[in-house]
């Protein structure tokens, strides 16, 4: 596995690293915007909008959360394909135009600016695609009213098999062609645990992918959630001398800021599952890229607490009988409290901002050299 070269930035090469992460951030940028009126349009002409949850994962009413989101019924969702559509653009322009037009105009730099690698960018860019085609799918069917689940889109426990099957290969990939079993320990060091970086390969794809997809309630909070942890990951990336991976998570957190020029409040339109579990799985395997994955955790903090109030409210009242929250996960609870949507988002951010900062700095000094 590559080390971590933290240096000054100041040679030429550094510095070029530097502007190819920062220019395909900012291309992702201009491309998703660019992109999302058209998309938009489709989205609104065929009338693709959501309808409110009635029920919860195990079938029980949802009174509270369906009236107070009433007024967002007809909003169109899969949002989310301006995202992963924009960098899947951007990285196939860089690796099949850019070095024409790099010869053309005689500008080497351009040619620079692909990201493509197979060991670094491959990878993510197929699960990001896969499960982004995947819940697409299900976004049309929750729409259209047609599905194995109860008013649209696909059950539950089928999702779950389907990211169980999508994190499998990714660990096996990791594990048997990568040939990774390293497990880091921040400031600690590196531990081999053989096998069981698969069960913790598949864990930590699935908490990401479940987590953001829970997180996405309300307008623009995933959205600013995961524009935070991309560029949280460009940063570690960039000092384990991992450019391209880099540039892929710059590229993600600049569609993503397009996305979320749209998506606040009142969102034009949401994410859907087509970006929350596409981009929470793709977070989930960058991790592993970087051998973050206890990084992770602080990174994306809030998702443990999205995830961990759903978890623990579902328990409570199948076995207790009674909620431990107003309304779950915990951004229902605070809705329920009486706080603002925007508030509630705002917070969150800055909370989300607080624990990357901590994050990053864990990941960037605490692998050593």
């Amino acid at each position: 596995m590559e080390g971590i070269q933290i240096a000054n930035i100041q040679s030429i090469p550094d510095v070029l690293n530097v502007l190819k992460v920062l220019i395909t951030g900012l291309l992702a940028f201009m491309l998703a915007f660019v992109l999302t009126p058209l998309w938009t349009h489709v989205l609104y002409r065929y009338k693709l909008g959501i309808k409110i949850k009635e029920n919860s994962v195990n079938g029980e009413k949802l009174t509270f959360v369906s009236s107070l989101h009433a007024k967002k019924a007809g909003t169109p969702t899969m949002g989310g394909v301006i995202i992963w559509f924009s960098v899947l653009l951007l990285v196939l322009c860089s690796h099949y135009l850019f070095p024409f037009l790099a010869e053309l105009f005689n500008i080497n730099f351009i040619a620079r600016l692909d990201f493509l690698k197979r060991s670094q960018v491959w990878l993510p860019l197929f699960v990001l695609i896969t499960a982004g085609i995947l819940g697409l799918f299900d976004d049309y069917m929750s729409v259209r009213g047609r599905g194995s689940n109860k008013g649209g889109g696909i059950r539950f426990a089928y999702r779950f098999w389907w990211l169980f099957v999508i994190a499998g290969l990714g660990s096996w990939w990791f594990y048997e062609k990568l040939g990774w079993d390293i497990i880091h320990i921040p400031a600690v060091g590196d531990f081999s645990i053989g096998l069981w970086y698969i069960p913790l390969f598949i864990f930590v794809i699935i908490f990401s992918a479940i987590s953001s997809n829970e997180t996405d309630g309300l307008d623009g909070l995933n959205g600013g959630v995961l524009l935070i942890a991309f560029s949280s990951f460009a940063l570690i990336a960039f000092f384990q001398n991992k450019m391209d991976l880099a540039a892929f998570c710059a590229a993600l957190s600049g569609a993503l800021l397009a996305f979320l020029w749209f998506n606040i409040h009142p969102a034009r339109f949401f994410m859907g599952d087509t970006g929350a579990v596409a981009l929470g799985t793709t977070l989930g395997v960058v991790a592993m890229l970087t051998n973050s994955a206890l990084v992770l955790f602080v990174i994306v903090f809030i998702y443990l607490l999205e995830s961990g109030s759903a978890g623990l409210q579902l328990f409570s009242k199948r076995f207790l009988g009674r909620k431990v929250f107003l309304a779950a996960p915990l951004h229902h609870h605070f809705e329920a409290m009486g706080w603002p949507e925007p508030k509630i988002v705002m917070r969150a951010w800055i909370f989300t901002a607080i624990t990357a900062l901590i994050g990053t700095v864990i990941g960037i000094f605490g692998m050593g050299t």
